[in-house]
């Protein structure tokens, strides 16, 4: 879905009912569970929770303008997806998710490289993204995207 909110909160508002529904519970999940720097935002059109240029100010080495991204959460046409840079970069954060989401939920995982595609609202596993949420910090995630910087 295209959407060009320019605020979290509008970009709820312009949802249909049922997806405002999910979309406020991943919000309420994600920022009852983000360790402390991280900020919500429009990232990419999408509800971002990004390292602020006032904590990174090198910003996101594509687009140095623009807050260093993390976590972003989209209603898209068939599903809900969520955007997880920390599982593309941390392979062993990735084994643990692919391992604890048959315990949160009946669905068979649908995941591309940072992309979790949820297609049943009524199986998202908000406790494991809860978990997820806690296991990097700020600082974590820039010393990692740093370190894969580095490599590039």
């Amino acid at each position: 879905m295209s959407n060009q909110a320019l605020s979290p909160d509008e970009y709820e508002n312009l949802l249909t009912d049922d997806r405002k529904v999910i979309i406020a519970r991943l919000r309420k999940t994600i920022l009852d569970h983000l360790p402390p720097g991280f900020e919500e935002t429009i990232s990419y059109g999408m509800i971002g929770y990004v390292v602020p240029k006032s904590i990174y100010p090198a910003g996101y080495h594509c687009k140095t303008d623009e807050p260093l991204p993390f976590l972003s959460i989209a209603s898209q046409k068939n599903f809900i997806a969520m955007y997880h840079m920390g599982m593309y970069a941390n392979e062993k954060l990735l084994q643990w998710f692919q391992d604890e989401y048959p315990k949160h939920a009946k669905s068979k995982l649908d995941m591309g490289k940072s992309c979790v595609r949820f297609k049943k609202m009524d199986d998202i596993p908000f406790s494991l993204i809860a978990k997820l949420a806690q296991k990097i910090t700020v600082e974590d995630w820039i010393k990692c995207y740093e370190s894969m910087l580095k490599k590039s």
